[in-house]
């Protein structure tokens, strides 16, 4: 639903009248109506909560100077060390978390050296 509908149903409210008549008016389900008024009433807009999102980098972005100075003191270190390292800190994060933490900061983990290019056969 459109804010701009919100706003109007929330209007006609305030201007006196009933949710149900609101709803019926606007052409949305009372219950609707209904919620929206409270989100008015509570936050002084019936606008809709943010959807979806990040709600736990928090956490691991408090340990990003420590995260990012081991990596650049110790070149080869593992996700798996660098999990271990943050359990010790108090803080038992996932290695997805720790991937997504890195791609967050643009760092690449290669898990091996790279390889010549052949001269014989295309890399692709």
């Amino acid at each position: 639903m459109s804010s701009d509908l919100r706003d109007r149903l929330v209007a006609a409210v305030v201007g006196g009248m009933s949710c149900r008549r609101a709803a019926e008016r606007f052409g949305v389900s009372a219950a609707s109506a209904i919620r929206w008024r409270q989100l008015f009433l509570l936050h002084g807009t019936p606008a809709a909560k943010v959807q979806g999102g990040d709600r736990r980098s928090t956490r691991i972005e408090a340990h990003a100077g420590f995260l990012l100075a081991t990596v650049e003191a110790q070149k080869d270190v593992t996700l798996v060390e660098l999990q271990a390292m943050l359990a010790e800190r108090g803080t038992p994060v996932g290695i997805g978390t720790l991937w997504r933490f890195f791609a967050r900061h643009g760092i690449t983990r290669k898990k091996r050296p790279a390889t010549r290019p052949s001269k014989t056969v295309p890399m692709s």
